[in-house]
């Protein structure tokens, strides 16, 4: 079976998450990337989402966190909105409401054209798979593989691991290191690194 891996360059990552904004430009799948690397949450849970989720209708502003809970561990999560995260928000909403196309707080973030049910996994796999072909990003990428870049650039970025067993409520730190996809290069850099 062939494990999800992160996209670790920034190089690939960039290109990929901007596919659907500049190459074949689409609210909902770029949203649906944007989402998913910056939130760490599964894609089923993502999928799950409703405007309500993201956006307060009496007060007509966005939220600045989700609250859901896990479908896999039924723990709550409250993941902050971020500016990347906001921003694909606001532009998939303003495009939504230019072709009058209903968005209440029951509607799916992911519809499936215009029917208020979500995309599929299928569909979601279908949409990373291919702006990551387009730029032949190497590894096995699918929907886990936007959680797993989350984890991996937080950790590069001195993220403490500890916090991420936190941030994907793991069960334990073994997990969160296969998540990682730490190899032989990471450990050799701290090691050149670190000069006592």
């Amino acid at each position: 079976m062939n494990l999800a891996q992160p996209i670790k360059k920034t190089s690939e990552l960039e290109k990929f998450k901007n596919y659907y904004k500049e190459i074949k430009p689409n609210y909902r799948n770029e949203l649906l990337i944007i989402l998913g690397l910056n939130t760490a949450l599964r894609i089923s849970d993502i999928l799950s989402l409703e405007w309500r989720s993201v956006y307060d209708f009496e007060k007509k502003e966005y939220k600045n966190h989700i609250f859901i809970t896990e479908q896999k561990t039924g723990k709550l999560s409250q993941i902050y909105i971020n500016s990347s995260t906001l921003e694909a928000l606001k532009e998939y909403k303003e495009y939504l409401e230019q072709r009058n196309q209903i968005v209440d707080s029951n509607t799916f973030l992911f519809n499936h054209s215009n029917k208020n049910v979500p995309i599929t996994r299928s569909q979601a796999f279908r949409i990373i798979k291919e702006a990551a072909e387009y730029y032949s990003i190497s590894g096995v990428i699918s929907c886990h593989s936007l959680r797993k870049t989350f984890g991996y650039h937080a950790w590069k970025q001195g993220v403490p691991p500890v916090l991420l067993v936190t941030i994907f409520n793991h069960s334990s730190f073994n997990i969160t290191k296969r998540y990682l996809g730490i190899e032989q290069d990471d450990k050799d850099k701290i090691f050149k690194k670190i000069k006592l």
